[in-house]
């Protein structure tokens, strides 16, 4: 039966957004707390559970499409869990870097104590868990708070960015250091968009309507 397709993707899609913010968790805290094992944990061992989970997805995804030729509400379902699977993977791919980011900086002073990047990290995993979870209960007023918190990681990237300026401008020796925090800093605001296009796909599951850059702004002003 349809329903229980539907029900078994779910149950796929949550494992791999599992799998996917545990990387986005131990990659940032390799960094913060100096943990070599942490970084090589999600280089080596989650990534491929990821990428096993994408291709696992999309193919049950594409055959329940085949199958069962699923109509409006259902149909829309299974199109943004196909789009769903290829952002998860990229919130892999960005757990990735920044854990490549980590074995570079981790045997290094820090530059300045970690203050914002845990509470960007924090804010953009709150947003991917939320979107998993609006997802799930198609919740289409979860998915749209989502897209305007994206705004908060937005300001929380720039503020990082601003202050490692001026430690570089103020101590050249931190350069090389700096400029890989700011890498780590954009990754993760990579990942927070990630969980903004997934509470998009959740408002046009559950509305059909499309909602990607802003459209939600221009709607509520009519």
């Amino acid at each position: 039966m349809l329903e229980d397709r539907l029900k078994e993707l779910t149950e796929k899609i949550l494992k791999m957004s599992s799998i996917a913010e545990e990387m986005v968790k131990l990659s940032v805290r390799a960094i913060v707390e100096k943990r070599m094992d942490w970084a090589e944990k999600v280089i080596n061992e989650l990534e491929p559970q990821v990428n096993e989970l994408e291709i696992e997805i999309d193919d049950f995804a594409i055959e329940t499409l085949a199958l069962y030729a699923p109509q409006a509400k259902n149909l829309r379902k299974v199109a943004m869990i196909i789009k769903m699977v290829k952002d998860l993977e990229r919130v892999g791919d960005l757990s990735v870097n920044i854990a490549e980011f980590g074995r570079e900086l981790i045997p290094q002073p820090d530059v300045k104590p970690y203050i914002d990047l845990p509470r960007m990290t924090e804010t953009a995993l709150q947003m991917l868990d939320d979107a998993i979870t609006a997802f799930v209960n198609e919740d289409s007023k979860l998915g749209r708070e989502i897209c305007i918190r994206d705004d908060i990681v937005d300001q929380l990237n720039d503020q990082i960015i601003r202050e490692l300026i001026t430690y570089m401008l103020s101590d050249p020796r931190t350069i090389n250091r700096a400029i890989l925090i700011i890498r780590v800093s954009e990754n993760v605001e990579r990942i927070a968009d990630q969980a903004t296009n997934i509470g998009e796909y959740v408002v046009y599951i559950g509305e059909g309507k499309v909602i990607k850059h802003h459209h939600f702004e221009k709607e509520e002003n009519n």
